[in-house]
């Protein structure tokens, strides 16, 4: 049992040294970008949330009246 313990325990460690390594190589956005891409993404959630809930309406509209006329 001690010794799967500390096999789990390199292993971890291991894991965690290349994730550093990886982390290292990553190109981070500057600030600006950051403001832009965020920018970008919460317009984007607005008009996507605003075509997704026009559409709701109408749908919801047309089934109504379906509904109501019996069809």
């Amino acid at each position: 049992m001690a010794a799967a313990n500390e096999g789990f325990v390199k292993r971890t460690g291991k894991f965690f040294k290349e994730v550093r390594s990886e982390l290292k190589k990553v190109t981070w956005p500057t600030k600006n970008e950051l403001i832009t891409y965020t920018i970008v993404v919460i317009i984007s959630v607005v008009i996507v949330s605003a075509i997704i809930g026009i559409t709701d309406a109408i749908l919801y509209k047309i089934i109504s009246l379906i509904l109501q006329r019996g069809i």
